[in-house]
């Protein structure tokens, strides 16, 4: 039975699956020799069928390559991770891909720009207590497929300031925060992407509790977002733009100038690999 949003349309996720199911019967294969053929579990080429659960970009890569169907599968799962993202994070997604530059403002977790798959999943994990597993998995791809807008031809300035909180707090453990330190050490190698801290020694800065993204368009105009728990808010009016801008200016002041930030993103690192993961 295919899954329908509440007023019984189809979604991006069963046309997936839908499409999937069209082709491999119009091949006269079934779900177990496509499963066998491509080295997935016959479960999970049923659940994606069923629109249950979408695939991973490795089996939509498969499903490309099997078919011969240039990159619909692929296309199919950025439309159905995009609709899985909630309306007030849309208008940022979209922003993001046509920024020329991206800052963002974190006061307490790693940006999501900047995340690994571990850590992401950490932070859903715990958030969302009775998402199920694949739906945790898939809310972690869609933000992994999100990093992309820093690594293609011609990626936008990505500026990052981060409570030292962020830091810190030992989220998935210790080696997932080893790995998240060491992830964004490297991501800073590279020219247009600025990290600076916010320390603890500054005390109050005008952001606490949220995040913020301000995003330069190709024309110029900048783009605002504010999040908090569980909610967010777009921004376009110049006057709020103006006062979000100040706010991440005073921030940029108090942080640490990017080499003392990432000596102190270093000494994070030397301080999770001494601690005990016991």
């Amino acid at each position: 039975m295919e899954l329908h949003d509440d007023e019984g349309r189809a979604t991006p996720r069963t046309m997936l699956g839908r499409r999937l199911r069209r082709l491999r019967e119009g091949m006269g294969q079934s779900q177990r020799a496509l499963a066998e053929r491509l080295g997935y579990p016959n479960t999970y080429i049923s659940r994606v069928e069923r629109g249950e659960q979408l695939p991973s970009e490795a089996l939509v890569s498969a499903l490309d390559t099997h078919f011969g169907t240039d990159g619909l599968f692929a296309d199919l799962l950025e439309m159905a991770q995009d609709a899985s993202i909630p309306d007030y994070g849309r208008v940022v997604v979209s922003n993001q891909e046509k920024a020329t530059r991206i800052q963002t403002f974190t006061s307490s977790l790693v940006p999501g720009l900047l995340q690994t798959e571990e850590y992401a999943y950490a932070l859903f994990h715990t958030s969302l207590p009775g998402e199920s597993e694949e739906k945790l998995r898939e809310r972690v791809e869609t933000r992994m497929r999100r990093k992309r807008v820093l690594s293609k031809d011609s990626p936008p300035f990505f500026w990052a300031i981060m409570d030292e909180a962020a830091l810190k707090r030992p989220i998935g453990g210790l080696k997932c925060m080893r790995e998240q330190i060491a992830y964004m050490l490297e991501a800073s190698e590279t020219p247009h992407i600025t990290i600076q801290v916010l320390p603890f020694a500054q005390g109050a800065h005008p952001m606490l509790g949220g995040s913020l993204s301000l995003l330069t368009l190709q024309n110029g105009t900048t783009a605002g977002y504010v999040e908090s728990f569980a909610s967010g808010e777009p921004v376009e009016s110049q006057p709020r733009i103006l006062e979000l801008t100040q706010r991440f200016d005073v921030a940029r002041s108090k942080a640490l100038p990017e080499k003392e930030s990432l000596e102190l993103v270093h000494a994070y690192l030397r301080e999770h690999e001494n601690d005990d993961d016991s």
